[in-house]
């Protein structure tokens, strides 16, 4: 058996990279999946786009939050369980942190009136950070815009507007469609023996916060559903949004209408994973112990699937047919994160100093290469907060 080449990092870098991108990740899926494309395939080297490519269909085809699942199985490509088990944790903790800090903050005062001045600038400023990302991962993962390229990758092109359209009309990623793709694709660029030539067929401040407040039948209600959320709905946070508003507004009353408007706000102006909503919602119904809950449950699932599956995954991902599944599924998987910055657009910009907001942020990323996402946030949220109060 070959040796296997010592990676180009060490499980320290690895660690350290997914605290930095949890830390400082703003954006929600799309953005952080592009973060990661753009730090570890294109400047760090670390993987290959082969490699992020496998990731990004792998964490598309098993539930749970999308850029979480993505980071888990690049913690596994060179370090196995170990990397992944590291890798999702240093991704998840830091805005775990946070969202539970903002809970207490919000049992403490009674809600978050800035918060909406601020993210009426944050969201613009994401939608354009998003937006390029969108872009970058289009013309990587399926080509450039040209006729010719365009010409000779049309049903990858094909499968890319299909995602974006389903997307829109749905408001979810529909994984039946990201199957079909891959199947359609290898059928037609791998037709299987089977097809060419038939044979057999293959297989105390705290007490005021209400941070220890909770009763065990409520914890675990949440454990319950909030695993269900896990382990039952595919995609990035925008897929994950109404079903948990059909549960904790809906079937157990859990927050008000109002309380769950903030909740995503939390979520979305706060680094990480969108899903990590799930911690300032659990903590809002049971304090510590139940956003400790809500969190474990939720990406729990996605960690065992993604472990389950990555493996077998790797092995096989060398295969043409394999290589061919896996592209016409990515085709289609990043058309979804498109229509999913559309829809997002719409709710985020919804004025002339919201589209100018964003327009800015594309601007800034395009012209001053020096200036971070988190800079752009921080810029942004002055300006929203300066917009609603003078």
């Amino acid at each position: 058996m070959d040796k296997q080449p010592k990676p180009a990092y060490s499980l320290t870098d690895l660690t350290k990279y997914f605290l930095k991108l949890g830390t400082w990740g703003f954006g929600g899926p799309v953005a952080l999946v592009g973060y990661m494309h753009r730090d570890l395939v294109e400047t760090k080297g670390w993987l290959t786009e082969e490699e992020y490519k496998e990731g990004l269909a792998l964490a598309q085809l098993a539930p749970g939050p999308l850029a979480a699942q993505l980071g888990i199985y690049i913690g596994f490509v060179h370090y196995g369980l170990i990397g992944a088990t590291l890798a999702g944790l240093a991704f998840v903790i830091p805005s775990f942190i946070m969202v539970v800090l903002l809970g207490m903050a919000y049992r403490l005062y009674g809600g978050l009136v800035w918060m909406q001045a601020v993210f009426y600038g944050v969201g613009a400023a994401v939608i354009g950070i998003i937006g390029m990302s969108a872009y970058k991962l289009t013309i990587k993962s399926i080509s450039k815009f040209q006729w010719a390229a365009i010409g000779s990758n049309w049903l990858l092109w094909l499968f890319y507007v299909t995602g974006i359209a389903i997307t829109v009309i749905t408001e979810k990623e529909e994984v039946l469609l990201f199957l079909a793709c891959g199947i359609l694709y290898v059928l037609i660029k791998v037709p299987p023996q089977w097809i060419r030539k038939p044979t057999l067929l293959p297989a105390a401040i705290l007490i005021s916060t209400g941070f220890w407040k909770y009763d065990g039948k409520t914890l675990q209600q949440i454990a319950w559903f909030f695993a269900k959320a896990g382990a039952f709905v595919f995609g990035s946070g925008l897929a994950i949004v109404p079903f948990l508003h059909g549960g904790v507004v809906k079937e157990f009353g859990w927050l008000t209408e109002h309380q769950f408007v903030d909740a995503v706000a939390v979520a979305m102006i706060t680094p990480g994973p969108v899903v990590i909503t799930v911690g300032f919602i659990g903590y809002l119904v049971a304090g510590f112990p139940g956003a400790c809950v809500a969190a474990l449950a939720t990406f729990l699932p996605c960690y065992l699937f993604t472990m389950a599956l990555a493996p077998y995954f790797k092995k096989i991902a060398k295969n043409t047919a394999i290589k061919a599944f896996v592209e016409g599924i990515t085709a289609s998987v990043i058309g979804a994160l498109v229509g999913s910055v559309i829809i997002m657009g719409f709710r985020s910009v919804t004025d002339i100093p919201t589209a100018l907001i964003a327009i800015a942020a594309v601007l800034a990323l395009l012209y001053v290469k020096k200036l971070q996402e988190p800079y752009i946030i921080g810029i942004a949220a002055i300006v929203g907060l300066l917009i609603k109060t003078l």
